[in-house]
């Protein structure tokens, strides 16, 4: 039986204003969704309400041991005024997977994407109509049982937030700067490197902060073993392409996360006839490969950006330069089609897109 949300409309008058620049992250839409579990019962009390604090114990599992998931996927405002959403299924499922690997109890995914788009539906003013601006989506799960004992939470907190966004870097579609780290790592095959649980981000923080006063955007890491196979950059997927029309990705080891817009290009890309492949990638001979121009291009693929050009890798001591700093007509043209399909444009050939099933 499916379970009720109950609806708490914000009045008018206590509604938010919406800002012309949101940036990215840093305003938030008026209603959440949430719901609750307990050991023995499942999951209930589902509402959507206005957006608030939570009160927990301080002692709740999730402050002390780090037990929470998340994920992050977007709404874009159609031409015709409705509002879509992409692969938003890819996401319920690796919700629910990440979930599985830290022992929290699964959602039912169609209970979840009827509670996502209600919660669009109720706030869809905040929608943004600009190209390249869309409605960040951000479910979480977090563990509330007040316990310093390790062990798996009985009590847990599934909620959605959702907020207007611009592009995720400053620049827009223009060429990012990326650091290869050569010390500190980011995951291990074994550990919960594939997972969406905060570890993973918070396990980058460190060398991000580093590199950002050195003047590049993101960390590339390296595998956690040999220190040499090139695994995914902080906010994004990488790929490199040679010769302007093979497009060459790491392939996924169980320490990397299994992007979805990774998933989409790897399928997008060969109907607009580019070979793609999935590979064990060395660095030294990814760079040597920059260096002979094997590689003409560079760009990482991710939901907050789409697709971001790499203008150039930073690795001990040395830079180098990909397409004199340029973006390329491979990302570009990769760009194009998937906020095509994304925002409607397009035609969606892939079944991609769902209709939140609102409209002006």
């Amino acid at each position: 039986m499916t379970q009720a949300i109950t609806i708490k409309p914000v009045p008018a008058q206590e509604q938010g204003n919406i800002p012309s620049n949101p940036g990215f992250g840093a305003y938030f839409s008026d209603h959440m969704f949430v719901q609750s579990y307990t050991q023995g019962n499942g999951w209930g009390d589902a509402a959507i309400k206005k957006l608030e604090h939570f009160s927990i114990h301080p002692a709740a599992a999730v402050l002390h041991y780090g037990q929470e998931v998340f994920e992050g996927l977007k709404a874009y405002k159609r031409p015709d005024g409705g509002v879509n959403l992409f692969r938003p299924e890819e996401n319920l499922r690796r919700f629910n997977e990440s979930a599985v690997r830290v022992v929290m109890p699964e959602v039912d995914p169609a209970f979840h994407l009827q509670a996502l788009k209600s919660l669009i539906s109720l706030d869809k003013r905040w929608v943004p109509e600009e190209t390249g601006s869309s409605l960040y989506i951000r479910p979480a799960m977090i563990a509330t049982s007040a316990k310093l004992g390790l062990g798996a939470s009985a009590e847990y907190l599934h909620f959605i937030i959702t907020g207007p966004v611009g592009p995720y870097f400053k620049g827009g579609f223009n060429p990012v700067s990326v650091y290869i780290s050569d010390s500190i790592r980011r995951a291990v095959i074994g550990g919960i490197g594939e997972a969406k649980t905060g570890g993973n981000y918070v396990a980058s923080l460190y060398m991000s902060e580093k590199v950002a006063k050195l003047g590049y955007t993101q960390v590339l890491w390296l595998d956690a073993i040999h220190g040499k196979y090139v695994e995914e950059v902080g906010a994004m997927n990488i790929c490199f392409v040679y010769e302007g029309s093979h497009i060459v990705t790491p392939k996924l080891s169980g320490s990397i996360l299994a992007g979805i817009t990774r998933d989409s290009v790897l399928k997008l890309a060969p109907t607009l006839g580019y070979e793609v492949s999935e590979e064990l990638l060395d660095v030294n001979e990814i760079l040597s490969d920059i260096k002979s121009g094997k590689i003409t291009e560079a760009f990482g693929c991710g939901t907050a950006a789409v697709i971001s050009p790499v203008g150039k890798l930073a690795f001990k001591g040395e830079e180098y330069v990909i397409n004199d700093n340029q973006a390329g007509t491979v990302a570009k043209r990769l760009y194009d089609e998937l906020t095509g399909i994304q925002y409607g444009s397009k035609e969606d050939r892939f079944g991609w897109t769902q209709d939140v099933g609102i409209a002006d």
